[in-house]
């Protein structure tokens, strides 16, 4: 998946999309033109007349592109191959507005899974924003929540926004703060 482009683009059909940075949701009418400005971890980030917009992967199809497998996970894994394969799927959660994902800006507190017993699993994961008011903390949480859900054998996710500790830009991997500039 591309990062920062300028990328023209005509809608397809209608698309659901969230405002940013509001956070509130909308709906986008197909034909109307605007540019993907950030397609990261399978969401995607559009300009069009003077807003940004955030459009799900899963209705990548609008904007004429393909949508993201789900993961693959090893036959009869483990609960530690369930893990690595969350903190990748978290990975792909980017801040619309940062170009780095949630797991280098270093807004996952916790992740936890446990096991059912009947080869299933529950999930809870801490995570925390940039900022308390944030407008898309609740979408960030969704985009979390829908990453971690499509998991095979997962079938409870609990994403739930924490601001203890107060977030701040020591958390960040060097990665994540090289990319936006503060190394």
């Amino acid at each position: 998946m591309f990062g920062h482009t300028n990328e023209p683009v005509t809608l397809a059909r209608d698309v659901k999309a969230t405002i940013i940075p509001a956070g509130e949701e909308l709906l986008l009418r197909a034909g109307t033109s605007g540019f993907i400005t950030q397609a990261l971890g399978g969401s995607f980030t559009v300009y069009i007349e003077g807003n940004l917009f955030r459009i799900a992967g899963a209705d990548a199809d609008a904007l004429g592109k393909e949508p993201t497998p789900p993961p693959k996970v090893p036959d009869n894994p483990t609960d530690a191959d369930i893990e690595e394969v969350i903190w990748r799927q978290l990975k792909t959660c980017y801040d619309p507005e940062i170009p780095v994902n949630i797991v280098d800006l270093g807004l996952i507190y916790r992740c936890e899974v446990s096991a059912l017993g009947n080869g299933e699993r529950t999930v809870s994961v801490d995570m925390t924003l940039t900022a308390p008011g944030c407008g898309m903390g609740e979408i960030l949480v969704a985009d979390a929540q829908e990453k971690i859900a499509v998991i095979p054998t997962v079938t409870d996710v609990r994403v739930e926004l924490v601001f203890d500790p107060p977030w701040n830009q020591t958390m960040m991997s060097d990665e994540a703060r090289l990319q936006v500039g503060l190394m």
